[in-house]
């Protein structure tokens, strides 16, 4: 007989404690998804010659964007009968409950007034700010597994981990596959744009952004266990549903960009 042996996850939410004031790994590593990813838009727009003072702007329009959207998306998409009943709790983000899909709209939006106020192109925007993102959600994803949330289905591989804060049963780490999934994303987007920025139309790399991530988080969902009770019986869950338009948006704009490349003079391309 053959014994597995798996990963026993009962690392706690909480980084430490001072006094009643907490420092949990979830905040630490949003945190650092936002951090990091300034520091890669200030690389960028410093190769570019562009302002770099324009980066904090951008920055707390993608911060707003991204709590406001998450929030919502998730009281919208995943409970809404509970938080209309209960509108208030809305607002009570601590509680947890925050959507990644609602995230995306959420910065969509924001970065599309900002790119309204600045006067730039909203794609152009959107082709930079994609690679910083991809990155930002490896760290969340990891967040949520110090907090033993969003786990996988059972499973018997050897990786699996038993995560002892919700029961004793091994589980596919989706968290982790997620992780490690959007951190090749973002190697592949940076490699991409680090090489082709002056060539590629505006959209190839947020379109490539789009159609990689919700592919891959179409594939990730069916290891994961469903996420709210409305979804026991569907053929496809909430999250495999939501990525569909972003996969298909993606297409266009590939396909998009690369029509437009063909009118593109060997001058250009050269440069």
């Amino acid at each position: 007989m053959i014994i597995l042996s798996y990963i026993t996850w009962d690392v706690g939410p909480e980084l430490f404690n001072i006094g009643p004031f907490s420092v949990r790994w979830y905040g630490l590593l949003f945190a650092m998804a936002f951090i990091v990813g300034f520091k890669i838009m200030q690389w960028m727009y410093k190769r570019e010659n562009k302002p770099e003072s324009d980066v904090e702007q951008l920055t707390v329009y993608m911060i707003v964007g991204t709590v406001i959207g998450a929030r919502l998306g998730h009281c919208l998409f995943y409970n809404p009968e509970y938080y209309f009943a209960n509108p208030l709790e809305i607002l009570m983000v601590w509680k947890g409950g925050l959507a990644s899909h609602g995230a995306s709209i959420g910065i969509l939006i924001s970065l599309y007034v900002y790119t309204k106020k600045k006067k730039v192109s909203f794609l152009w925007q959107m082709d930079r700010v994609v690679v910083a993102t991809a990155l930002g959600g490896s760290f969340i994803r990891l967040g949520n597994l110090f907090n033993s949330e969003i786990i996988g289905k059972a499973a018997d591989v050897p990786w699996a981990f038993i995560f002892t804060k919700v029961d004793n049963v091994p589980r596919h780490p989706t968290q982790l596959y997620e992780s490690l999934g959007y951190l090749v994303i973002f190697l592949i987007l940076f490699f991409i744009y680090k090489n082709k920025y002056k060539v590629l139309n505006d959209g190839f790399i947020f379109g490539l952004f789009l159609f990689l991530l919700f592919t891959f988080r179409i594939i990730v969902e069916f290891f994961k266990e469903n996420q709210t009770g409305f979804e026991e019986g569907m053929a496809f869950n909430m999250g495999q549903l939501l990525s569909v338009p972003f996969v298909i948006l993606g297409v266009i704009l590939i396909v998009r960009s690369l029509k437009k490349n063909k009118n593109v003079t060997p001058a250009k391309i050269s440069k």
